[in-house]
C-alpha cells in the first residue's frame, strides 16, 4: 500500500520548521530576517547620529582650543591605544567569523568564535581600565586640578571631559555587546541556530562591527590628530 503525503501538509511543516523562534506576524524565516536587518540598520544610524554629535563637539573645541587639544593628546598613551585598535580588529574578525558559523548552522563555531570576541572585548577593557587609572592618578579627571590655581590649565578639562565621555561610552556599548554574546553562546548551546534561523548572530555581528568602527575613528581623533 502506498501512502501519499497531502502536499498542503508538508508546506505546513515548512513553514513552521522554527515554531519558536518565527514571530506569528511574519509570514517567513526570510521575511522576519529582512526585518530584523532592516531594524538593526535604523538602529545604527541613530547610534551614528548620537556619536557623530560627541565627534562635532570634540572638532568644535578642538579647533578653538588648540594647545590644550595638543597638551592633552599628549597625556594619552598612544602604544597602549594601538595595541587597544589591534585588539578590536582582530575581534572584528572573529565576530565575522561568528556570523559565517551561523550561516552554515554550526553553533559549535558560533560558541567558538564568540567565544574569541569577547575576550578580545575583555583585554580592550582591560587596557582601558588600566589607562583610566593611570589618568586618575596623575589627576586628569576634570575637576579642581584644572584651571588658574590647578596643575593643568583650564580649557584642558574639556578635553579629558570629551575623552572620558567619548570613550567611557564606547566602552559602555562594549559592555551591552558582551551581554548579547553571552545570550548567543547560550542559545547555541542549545542548538537554536540552524542555515535558515541565525539572524540573531548576524545582528549583533552587526552591532559589534560598529562599535568596532567608532573605535577606528576615536583613536586618530583623541591619540594621534593633537599630537600634529
Amino acid at each position: 500500500m502506498v501512502t501519499r503525503t497531502d502536499p498542503r501538509r508538508t508546506v505546513g511543516m515548512a513553514d513552521h520548521a522554527h515554531p519558536h523562534e518565527l514571530a506569528h506576524h511574519f509570514e517567513d524565516m526570510e521575511q522576519q530576517k529582512e526585518s530584523a536587518t532592516l531594524g538593526m540598520w535604523a538602529f545604527l544610524v541613530t547610534e551614528i547620529l548620537f556619536f557623530g554629535g560627541l565627534f562635532c563637539i570634540y572638532l568644535v573645541y578642538r579647533t578653538r582650543f588648540p594647545e590644550a587639544w595638543a597638551a592633552g593628546s599628549h597625556h594619552l598613551d598612544v602604544e597602549l591605544g594601538a595595541i587597544n585598535t589591534t585588539v578590536l580588529i582582530f575581534s572584528s574578525l572573529t565576530m565575522a567569523f561568528a556570523v559565517r558559523a551561523g550561516h552554515l548552522g554550526k553553533n559549535g563555531g558560533i560558541i567558538l568564535f564568540v567565544a574569541l570576541t569577547m575576550v578580545f572585548g575583555a583585554v580592550f577593557l582591560g587596557i582601558k581600565a588600566l589607562e583610566y587609572t593611570h589618568k586618575w592618578q596623575e589627576h586628569l579627571v576634570p575637576g579642581a586640578y584644572f584651571g588658574p590655581e590647578g596643575t593643568y590649565p583650564e580649557q584642558m578639562e574639556l578635553f579629558f571631559g570629551l575623552y572620558f565621555a567619548m570613550t567611557g561610552m564606547h566602552a559602555f556599548h562594549m559592555v551591552i555587546g558582551a551581554g548579547l554574546m553571552i545570550w548567543l553562546i547560550v542559545r547555541a548551546a542549545k542548538g537554536r541556530y540552524t542555515t535558515e534561523y541565525n539572524a540573531p548572530v548576524e545582528m549583533i555581528g552587526l552591532y559589534w562591527h560598529f562599535v568596532d568602527i567608532v573605535w577606528i575613528f576615536l583613536f586618530p581623533l583623541l591619540y594621534l590628530l593633537g599630537r600634529s
